[in-house]
């Protein structure tokens, strides 16, 4: 099987496995526990913190673990809404955010906040400047994703931070970084936002771990109440095989080299995909990992059976937007035809050349099929 929808979620690395299965055999105490066994898994904890903060360019202690991105999500912008809420009550946001941020800005105006959505241009891509002119005295929070999932727009994060703290200087910035995360460069430390959301099952660790970084003096409202777990931020006996094996997947990352290899897999597949009778690109492509195509007239799910007959895992979109039309696309007002007819690309460090020629082959014998 050619697996290319790493977007979705990627083959968990042999030292996140090795990592993980030592944690459930060998040091399964709990952390907050003072014999042997809880103070060497509590040392196991403080380790992998340490780990993800460095590639993350972050500090440990402003390094919280979560359940994944969506909660890190939820957490940023609830939290953000609690603590400034007296402040202010307007919110800004993309049109193409993952639904971890949209609904939970939803949830927001249904309490009285009013939420600014950005449009994106054709291109899926949200300007520093669109997003200065919707600035307001009150407004509280910004957030805008890194890395969008579905078309790989790389959004100007550095300088929507400088609009930001121009126009609205006591508002906070989010960034749900999850698609980011070892494919564009940033550090957390001189990036400058003060909240950021990252995923372990994206960078080939464990489904249900990530994190959220906190910039140091800021300070949420709890996310879960109990025996003071994560700083008193996130209480109840943490997922230390998850986020050991999270660690253990940033110590081999090499975030440079990775995204060189995606980069170079992308635009072979731009070129050779080229040639597939039909089809069309979407969106700018900017991040290393994504491709984004369509053959209009066609459905997606039927280029998505083609493709699985043939030994190929591609998606549509979104994997959390299984049966919808994508929001993303939408946004973009693309022809429903294109809409309806693309299918998402992702690559990851274990994908190889043969994979774009196997993807191509795969795409014209659909093409031919589903054409009859």
């Amino acid at each position: 099987m050619i697996y290319l929808d790493n977007s979705a979620t990627t083959r968990p690395c042999a030292a996140c496995v090795e990592a993980m299965d030592d944690m459930l055999t060998n040091c399964w105490g709990n952390p907050s526990s003072v014999h042997s066994l809880g103070i060497e898994a509590e040392k196991r904890l403080k380790t992998a913190r340490g780990q993800v903060a460095a590639l993350l360019g972050a500090e440990p202690a402003r390094v919280f673990f979560t359940s994944g991105g969506t909660e890190a999500d939820n957490w940023a912008i609830f939290g953000a809404a609690e603590r400034l809420g007296k402040r202010g009550r307007h919110l800004v946001t993309t049109a193409v955010e993952h639904h971890a941020v949209l609904h939970p800005m939803k949830a927001l105006e249904a309490r009285g906040f009013e939420v600014t959505y950005l449009a994106p241009d054709a291109d899926g891509f949200v300007s520093a400047e669109a997003l200065g002119a919707a600035l307001r005295p009150d407004t509280i929070l910004v957030s805008v994703m890194m890395v969008n999932n579905e078309t790989g727009a790389v959004m100007p994060i550095a300088e929507m931070l400088r609009a930001v703290r121009k126009k609205s200087p006591l508002a906070l910035f989010h960034t749900d970084a999850v698609q980011g995360f070892c494919k564009v460069p940033f550090r957390a430390k001189t990036l400058g936002a003060d909240l950021i959301s990252v995923s372990g099952h994206k960078i080939h660790a464990a489904k249900g771990v990530g994190a959220l970084y906190v910039r140091p003096g800021l300070t949420l409202p709890p996310l879960l109440h109990g025996g003071g777990q994560e700083s008193n931020y996130r209480s109840g006996t943490e997922n230390l095989p998850g986020i050991v094996g999270f660690g253990a997947a940033c110590a081999v990352c090499d975030p440079a080299s990775e995204a060189a290899r995606m980069a170079a897999l992308r635009d072979l597949a731009r070129e050779r995909l080229a040639g597939v009778p039909g089809l069309v690109f979407i969106g700018r492509g900017d991040a290393p990992h994504i491709v984004n195509v369509s053959l209009p007239g066609l459905r997606s799910q039927g280029i998505i059976n083609c493709l699985q007959d043939a030994g190929v895992c591609v998606s549509a979109g979104s994997a959390c937007s299984r049966g919808k039309r994508s929001h993303v696309l939408s946004a973009m007002r693309l022809p429903p035809a294109v809409i309806d007819g693309s299918i998402r690309v992702s690559f990851s460090r274990d994908n190889t050349p043969d994979d774009v020629e196997a993807l191509r082959d795969a795409l014209i014998t659909a093409e031919k099929t589903l054409k009859g």
